[in-house]
């Protein structure tokens, strides 16, 4: 169980270790910074709310800690954030540690590349400009409605061509979609976000590929609903986000190595769901 795994994780520790609080610029109460926050009813459908969120702490260095345990080389993540800077500093910990094992012994054509995409341009721009983002490739695209098997549901127009052994999702919100499928869009209050993209490339990911959906439980739902591999799926109440494993074996000896180096020799799961 992921709750339990993160049993192992304290908060205070781990970014006292990795102070990538330094890199949003942002001074923390380390006694807060495991408390969930309670935002406003209707803050996050606000279409009109200019305002990035508040950090939370919780989830980020739970992410950060996902990808320094797992030793992650390569992110995907859906919406550009305070979470791109966490990865950026994420891969730059592991490049110092795992980088020279890994170009010698790992297949990997994006090691330590985190590759984060947004339909809006400006914001892109601010993230660039504002934080060190060495480690990311900024992708912008369109997003629209369209179908995935007769199911109504969201799409970038370009998705980075990479393999990532870690996929975010946290974008787009309901409102960016542009569009409607016979009069139906996410654009609306009531509505919820509704991501298809991982679906369309699920093929293509490797063994121990790990997707976090930070809440949108519609969304992962349709995620679950509709994948078609060998998924371990996990729902934590406690934070509010779902994990996906894929739990096959590997698909030749390169895969194999990856996961021995990654998840442990003895047993490439890190965890059971």
């Amino acid at each position: 169980m992921m709750d339990q795994y993160f049993s192992k994780l304290n908060y205070k520790d781990h970014l006292l270790k990795f102070p990538f609080n330094k890199d949003l610029n942002e001074d923390v109460d380390l006694n807060q910074i495991d408390k969930k926050l309670i935002r406003p009813i209707f803050e996050s459908v606000d279409k009109n709310n200019k305002i990035p969120f508040s950090s939370e702490y919780d989830d980020l260095i739970r992410l950060h800690y996902l990808v320094i345990s797992r030793k992650v080389t390569t992110i995907l993540e859906f919406g550009v954030g305070k979470s791109t800077i966490v990865f950026n500093n994420a891969l730059h910990n592991n490049k110092i540690l795992h980088e020279d094992f890994c170009k010698k012994n790992l297949r990997r054509g994006n090691l330590f590349e985190c590759h984060s995409i947004d339909n809006n341009k400006d914001w892109i721009n601010s993230v660039e400009k504002k934080y060190d983002t060495k480690h990311v490739t900024f992708s912008h695209s369109e997003c629209i409605l369209s179908e995935f098997n007769n199911r109504i549901c969201t799409f970038y127009k370009n998705i980075p061509n990479i393999c990532p052994d870690l996929i975010y999702l946290d974008a787009p919100d309901q409102f960016s979609p542009i569009g409607n499928v016979r009069g139906i869009s996410t654009n609306h209050v009531d509505r919820l976000p509704m991501s298809g993209d991982i679906l369309c490339f699920e093929n293509f990911l490797l063994p121990g590929t790990l997707i976090v959906v930070d809440g949108r439980t519609a969304n992962a739902m349709f995620l679950k609903n509709n994948l078609q591999r060998d998924w371990k799926y996990y729902y934590s109440e406690i934070y509010d986000q779902h994990f996906f494993e894929l739990n096959e074996k590997p698909l030749g000896p390169y895969n194999k190595r990856q996961l021995d180096f990654c998840l442990g020799e003895t047993d490439v799961k890190m965890y059971e769901f």
